[in-house]
């Protein structure tokens, strides 16, 4: 396997918590890739515990949203990692800055094949927080492992299907999507020869005039100390063509209908993402599955606002189902 050179110093974008103990851990998945993650537990605190696996946004590294969900999470009794996907930050795979809807949804999968087998873990007892582009994946992987036994999925985003048919589905038609396949397999045409990748995708900078409220907050978010970390895609160059074409092809939450475990999905009523989660959760059955919509919060809110994260709901949310 891959053997990773991590950082030790802390380079978060939010401060350290006295309350929670913190090292930093690597673990595989079964395409070979070795992945890089901070796992924090509660200080002070036997096992075995109830164990949380997070990731997201699309892009981002743990030393962001996902680490800040994975430490207060710590801190209400849960024993937390917060990864890094495959091909980005700290994680190992080639090329770098890459996407995919399978690697992806195996790295949540490798990610409780870890918790299960620590000491201080209940393998019984495991569940998964998803933000943003990794909400689906989040999804997607409780379709698939029932080992996952309850799933949060925050500010959700369907990659497949904003790539395949543009937001709110304003490019749902065969042409438009073979208009973007042409383009995506030209650029591939124009790497190859230039032995680079091109970027494609992440946050644009400069921010346009007339961009639309939600590329501002992107914006605000990835562009400022709030949340730039030098390893982030999107703070930087965005995600390499490659993964534009195999997300547009390949759609995920199929069988997401199929979830017999606990899902709870968040969204602030004003992010302009909200239609991803108000449909995924049309498609859960169940009883013990929830949509929360929290009210005046834009899609960032729910990447670092502690006044808008109902952390204490999840906590609430996770001890219930995870007995």
């Amino acid at each position: 396997m891959e053997k990773l050179q991590l950082g030790t110093e802390w380079d978060k974008t939010f401060p350290r918590s006295e309350q929670v103990e913190h090292k930093k851990v690597t673990f595989h998945n079964r395409y070979g890739v070795t992945l890089a993650a901070d796992l924090y537990a509660p200080r002070g605190v036997d096992g075995p515990l109830p164990a949380l696996a997070v990731s997201g946004p699309f892009g981002a590294v743990k030393e962001q949203s996902s680490g800040l969900y994975a430490q207060k999470m710590a801190e209400k009794g849960f024993l937390t990692i917060a990864f890094d996907p495959s091909f980005t930050g700290e994680s190992g795979g080639f090329p770098r800055n890459v996407a995919s809807p399978d690697i992806n949804t195996e790295d949540f999968q490798a990610a409780v094949d870890f918790l299960s087998v620590q000491e201080n873990v209940d393998p019984n007892r495991i569940g998964i927080i998803g933000i943003c582009g990794w909400g689906g994946m989040a999804l997607n992987a409780a379709a698939i492992d029932p080992r996952i036994k309850a799933t949060v999925a925050s500010t959700m985003y369907d990659m497949t299907r904003v790539t395949a048919k543009g937001y709110f589905d304003a490019e749902d038609s065969e042409q438009a999507r073979f208009e973007k396949r042409k383009a995506l397999c030209a650029q591939r045409t124009a790497d190859y020869k230039s032995g680079t990748y091109a970027r494609a995708g992440g946050v644009v900078d400069p921010l346009p005039a007339d961009a639309p409220d939600f590329l501002k907050d992107y914006y605000a978010y990835y562009k400022t100390k709030r949340g730039y970390h030098p390893r982030s895609l999107n703070s930087n160059d965005g995600w390499n063509v490659t993964s534009s074409l195999s997300f547009l092809n390949m759609p995920i939450l199929q069988y997401s209908q199929e979830i017999r475990s606990a899902v709870l999905l968040i969204h602030g009523d004003q992010a302009h993402s909200c239609y991803f989660s108000r449909d995924a959760y049309a498609k859960l059955t169940g009883d013990n599955k929830e949509l929360l919509l929290i009210p005046g919060a834009v899609h960032t809110d729910l990447y670092d606002n502690l006044d808008v994260i109902p952390f204490d709901r999840m906590a609430a949310f996770f001890t219930e189902y995870l007995k």
